[in-house]
């Protein structure tokens, strides 16, 4: 663990889903694997809030695949996508309200299967808290991130959703470079 680096609690995220998101751009996903820790700065995400959303899992209401939504706060709600993806969420907001943030992308590595895929994330994590026991965890090491280099697009592939797939519920950490 950095020096500073404070590991983020269920207090944190049991929160609204869309404040949450705010603040975790610039955060840091942290994987300890076969006695290696890598830590990689959150960098694109996407909110998926509530029962009454179209494009969330729970929309529907609650099932086998959906239960860790409805559950606590700070617990990582993995599922496969394809039959070849892992993706990664973590829960947000209060228990029985299902809502959750997929990590679409962290520095140097973009797409939501490519970063379980590198992270060797499965679906072993889900229902699991965000400690480090459990080998994944998301830390705030100081880094603050000014919302001039936060843009908020609508999600991707949720088209199915009609009207909440227009949702700007996409957050990306703009290229300072770049600007």
């Amino acid at each position: 663990m950095a020096a500073l680096a404070k590991i983020l609690k269920k207090d944190f995220f049991g929160r609204k889903t869309l404040p949450v998101c705010k603040e975790l751009i610039g955060k840091f996903l942290v994987r300890r694997y076969k006695e290696k820790e890598s830590a990689w700065m959150i960098t694109e995400i996407e909110a998926y809030d509530g029962p009454h959303d179209k494009a969330c899992h729970a929309f529907k209401g609650k099932t086998d695949r959906t239960k860790t939504m409805f559950g606590d706060a700070g617990v990582f709600y993995v599922y496969l996508v394809y039959g070849l993806y892992h993706m990664l969420n973590i829960v947000t907001d209060k228990k029985d309200y299902p809502s959750a943030i997929l990590i679409r992308g962290v520095e140097g590595i973009t797409g939501p299967g490519r970063v379980t895929k590198h992270l060797k994330i499965d679906k072993k994590l889900n229902g699991k808290k965000a400690i480090p026991a459990n080998g994944l965890w998301i830390e705030d090491r100081g880094i603050k991130i000014s919302k001039k280099y936060i843009k908020r697009t609508p999600r991707i592939g949720v088209n199915y959703a009609k009207e909440w797939a227009e949702k700007p519920y996409r957050f990306i950490l703009i290229d300072k470079k770049n600007q």
